[in-house]
């Protein structure tokens, strides 16, 4: 698609972007806006493309307080998304402890952010996260060996069970064009310490690990990782429809917990034979299981010798008879 004359590719390509994520909503949305250079490009895309469609567009900046300086940097923010003609606001939040920092201000984040939405009317929320944010997910994820949900890195599109739907625009955005794209806007981002803290695991990835990887093996690493992605997402999509239909036949209530058929859960090839003890596990209690967990379950019924009940997180899964009964944790028959 050639660009218009004057128009800066780099603006081009995150407007292209956004307008693609934007067509045929009919509702407001809301755009996450931190002041960083990703989210910056999204806003400016957003107030152009939005106003172009005629749907109403809000910026909400999180401020997790957590830097001294951060409700000025919050403000500066906001301002800015004024000039750019999108309606803004400062959400101040309380950052607790969680599973650490990051985990807790993210969570906090995307709490603060459905609010706003469901305040504004917005049934959408645009994240500013790039293509290079997708790659050092899938990095993370191999790392910690958490298998392909991590690996699918993060959904363009995504609706929880209650709230907005999350939309990611730019995750086929490299991160040095939304940086071009706000120099060629005359627009000034916000740079976080947090981002060149070599404490955590993601900017150590971001400035070490991808870089040593485009070194030694070629450029093009990045877009390789969110390819990957890509079609791990695929693949888990058609894995979740299989389980569905799996469940309904050989999984029911039993008291204080859920039961599975041994033979026909035996029957299943491992890859979905392991997903569906993962997902009826997670549904039931609301813990994942780690492969060894998910492994030790599955032996209740491929390789029966008498064990006894293996602990999991808050339950306990046992072999009763012809099935495998999975209970919470204070039940021991």
């Amino acid at each position: 698609m050639p660009h218009r004359p004057g128009l800066d590719p780099a603006v081009a390509d995150v407007r292209r972007a956004v307008r693609t994520a934007l067509t045929d909503r009919t509702g407001s949305v809301v755009v996450a806006l931190s002041g960083g250079p990703d989210s910056l490009a999204l806003a400016a895309a957003t107030a152009f493309e939005a106003g172009r469609l005629g749907i109403r567009a809000e910026a909400v900046v999180i401020d997790h307080g957590l830097q001294e300086g951060s409700d000025t940097v919050a403000r500066r923010a906001a301002d800015t998304a004024r000039a750019l003609g999108l309606t803004a606001r400062v959400v101040a939040v309380e950052v607790g402890r969680g599973d650490g920092p990051e985990a807790a201000a993210r969570e906090a984040r995307y709490a603060a952010l459905a609010r706003a939405a469901a305040e504004i009317g917005a049934d959408a929320v645009l994240l500013g996260h790039t293509l290079d944010d997708q790659a050092e997910t899938v990095l993370l994820g191999l790392a910690r060996g958490s298998g392909t949900a991590s690996l699918s890195g993060m959904a363009p599109e995504r609706r929880d069970a209650t709230g907005p739907v999350w939309l990611r625009p730019l995750l086929g955005v490299r991160r040095r064009t939304t940086v071009a794209a706000c120099a060629a806007e005359e627009l000034e981002p916000w740079t976080d310490p947090h981002n060149a803290d070599a404490a955590f695991a993601r900017v150590r990835v971001r400035e070490r690990v991808l870089p040593v990887l485009e070194a030694e093996l070629g450029p093009g690493v990045a877009e390789a990782l969110a390819r990957t992605a890509e079609q791990l997402r695929e693949d888990a999509a058609a894995f979740q429809d299989m389980i569905d239909e799996t469940i309904e036949d050989i999984v029911e209530h039993a008291e204080a917990g859920i039961s599975i058929s041994v033979a026909a859960l035996a029957a299943n090839p491992a890859a979905l034979r392991n997903r569906i003890i993962r997902y009826v596990v997670e549904s039931e209690f609301g813990v994942s299981l780690t492969r060894a967990q998910t492994l030790e379950v599955a032996r209740l019924a491929t390789d029966w010798r008498g064990q006894g009940p293996i602990d999991l997180p808050s339950c306990l899964a046992r072999r009763v008879g012809a099935r495998i009964e999975v209970v919470a944790a204070q039940t021991r028959a």
